[in-house]
């Protein structure tokens, strides 16, 4: 049997992180960077991307941002450039970039439910496409981590917030996941999601603000939200050799919720 400990060692291996300047996509760009991994994060904020690299960078992890609007097919044509032009390839992509958007399901705006399907799930396919076009495919190696949401397995409550683009937009990347699996396992890449439940972030900021975090807790098993280290785990899983016979699952980390 092989090491266990090899198997989780990153060194040498690239990744490229979406919205990794803070919340889960910095945990994430944490525990792949810590294991050895170049680390390349990126959003739309350059003071936030710095900020990021700083930390990522005191914790001794070789870090690179690039800023990119990934709503824009010109932005991740330019940001599938950068990456392959500083890491030389991508070996594991992280799709984290993602927006919310609160509202009932008979008075959403179009505007809002076309902002969020297109970051959520369109920006997420030309990413993918690209990185694997270009990369993964002609490398014969590859670790897709998408992060969809608890909101994709399960549809909200008469009392509960209206998130109907943000819930749709999870269930596909759901079925991203599992589709591309299919068709890429071929090729020596492995397509994986995240699905985590309550952490706390800028998008879930409002809704730990109203609500509260013991409220929140409440119907978890666990009885409690998720904390700063609570992704990493099943992130390295996925994008190690320990999880190289893992593919098109989708894992929920959310205390047991879609448990009960």
């Amino acid at each position: 049997m092989g090491s266990i400990k090899k198997a989780l060692d990153l060194t040498g291996k690239t990744a490229l992180i979406t919205g990794g300047s803070s919340g889960l996509g910095l945990q994430v760009a944490e525990v792949l960077g810590e294991q050895g991994a170049k680390v390349l994060i990126t959003g739309r904020k350059a003071d936030a991307l710095e900020s990021a690299q700083a930390h990522l960078r005191q914790l001794g992890i070789e870090a690179d941002w690039v800023v990119a609007d990934n709503q824009k097919e010109s932005d991740i044509t330019k940001l599938v450039d950068e990456a392959l032009a500083r890491l030389g390839r991508v070996d594991i992509l992280v799709n984290n970039a993602g927006a919310t958007w609160g509202a009932p399901a008979a008075e959403h705006p179009v505007e809002a439910w076309d902002k969020v399907l297109n970051l959520n799930v369109r920006s997420v396919f030309l990413l993918t496409q690209q990185i694997g076009k270009r990369s993964m495919i002609p490398n014969r190696y590859g670790r897709i981590i998408n992060l969809a949401s608890i909101a994709g397995l399960k549809g909200n409550g008469p009392n509960s917030m209206g998130t109907l683009a943000y819930n749709t937009s999870k269930g596909a990347v759901v079925n991203f996941t599992r589709g591309l699996a299919g068709e890429w396992g071929p090729f020596g890449i492995t397509v994986n999601a995240l699905a985590p439940g309550f952490f706390p972030s800028k998008m879930t900021r409002g809704t730990l603000e109203k609500v509260g975090a013991d409220k929140l807790s409440e119907r978890a098993p666990l009885q409690r939200i998720g904390d700063e280290d609570d992704l990493k785990g099943a992130a390295l899983l996925f994008a190690s050799d320990a999880g190289k016979h893992i593919t098109g699952q989708i894992l929920a980390v959310d205390g047991g919720l879609t448990a009960v």
